[in-house]
């Protein structure tokens, strides 16, 4: 007899890497801070949503040509997100997956992000800017888990691949990609200080 698994979701994670790494990560610092500030449209739309904390998701999409630091974060994100659809196994058929949409998340202490997918898009993903002690982790779902009916829940100790959610902690410079179904959400953040990520959408055009 054998039981084998199907049907498996794939998840990336690596750090983003190349040249002068810190000066890029101060100068998306600065410019994520500047955006906080000077952006009265997501500030507005956070604030009518009762979001807590600052997404410019609603108000640029413009990023990587507004800020070269974005642009060039963004040529360091399209090779993961290479190898990432290489690993997926997807026949592309001479089209290619482009980011079409780029935001930046600021979470201060006790903010969130609920549970949700990404609908039209292909790939997601987020880069880890600013982690403090105690910043929110990465909460993904088994994307089984509205047909499992009458199915009794997972022992505590089983596999992580069998698991209901699983609870991802990042490491600061690291990039994560999934499918863009993949229903995840961002648990609350227990840091004392501002937990900043920036997130994008790659679709296939």
């Amino acid at each position: 007899m054998t039981t084998k698994s199907l049907f498996t979701t794939k998840f990336y994670r690596a750090p983003i890497c190349g040249k002068n790494l810190p000066e890029l990560q101060q100068d998306l610092r600065d410019a994520c801070a500047m955006l906080e500030t000077d952006d009265k449209a997501g500030r507005k739309w956070c604030k009518d949503n009762a979001y807590r904390g600052y997404t410019s998701y609603a108000s640029l999409n413009d990023l990587d040509t507004r800020f070269s630091c974005f642009g060039d974060l963004k040529r360091r994100i399209d090779k993961h997100v290479a190898i990432f659809a290489a690993e997926c196994h997807f026949d592309l058929q001479g089209r290619k997956l482009v980011m079409d949409s780029y935001w930046v998340n600021i979470l201060p202490p006790l903010g969130l992000h609920t549970s949700h997918i990404h609908p039209h898009s292909v790939v997601s993903g987020t880069f880890y800017l600013d982690l403090p002690v105690g910043a929110s982790a990465l909460k993904i779902e088994d994307p089984r888990l509205g047909l499992m009916m009458a199915a009794p829940p997972r022992l505590k100790d089983a596999p992580e691949d069998m698991q209901t959610h699983i609870f991802i902690n990042p490491s600061e410079g690291d990039v994560m990609l999934w499918e863009s179904w993949l229903r995840h959400e961002v648990v609350q953040n227990q840091a004392k200080t501002k937990r900043i990520s920036i997130s994008f959408n790659y679709n296939w055009l």
